[in-house]
């Protein structure tokens, strides 16, 4: 019982480093000489960024992204804390019900904030805004990692709700 338990924390700890690296690191969209991510792009060649405003066509959808991964590591971090306490305070044979709602809803932001970004990329990369061509870059660690935690999330919401308290 206690491997299942550290596990279960490993992994929730692993979801939230995700969210973490994948809402902070900028490499959401890559190319041969720029990075850019929800917060600021990044000319490679000169080591210069620039803060992404409300000066490009598609501010509002990266805002969105921006606020949905926010609080997707909010709610798993959140969930960790619920988690701890409530090995505490829950009965044995009761579920991990209220951590698995809030885990569930981190992952639900997530892969909100990864489908707004992967729907309005084309147009996000084609804003005037930019100093530099960034249309022709690729997805990024930092896109793909928000992914993963969106799988890392999901599963570990399902798994807090198929969980029982033990001795």
């Amino acid at each position: 019982m206690l491997i299942l338990l550290a596990f279960i924390i490993v992994f929730h700890i692993t979801s939230a480093a995700l969210l973490f690296i994948s809402t902070i690191d900028n490499a959401w969209w890559v190319g041969d000489n720029f990075s850019t991510d929800v917060w600021r792009m990044c000319d490679t060649n000169t080591s210069t960024c620039m803060a992404i405003t409300d000066e490009f066509n598609e501010y509002q959808s990266i805002q969105a992204v921006q606020a949905t991964m926010i609080l997707s590591t909010i709610f798993c971090c959140v969930a960790f804390l619920v988690f701890i306490l409530q090995l505490f305070r829950l009965k044995q044979g009761e579920r991990f019900v209220l951590t698995s709602v809030i885990q569930l809803l981190s992952c639900l932001c997530v892969m909100i904030a990864a489908s707004i970004y992967t729907d309005r990329h084309e147009d996000l990369h084609q804003s005037h805004g930019y100093r530099m061509e960034v249309s022709k870059g690729q997805y990024g660690y930092s896109f793909v990692l928000a992914w993963i935690a969106f799988a890392f999330t999901l599963i570990s919401g399902v798994m807090y709700l198929v969980l029982r308290k033990r001795k």
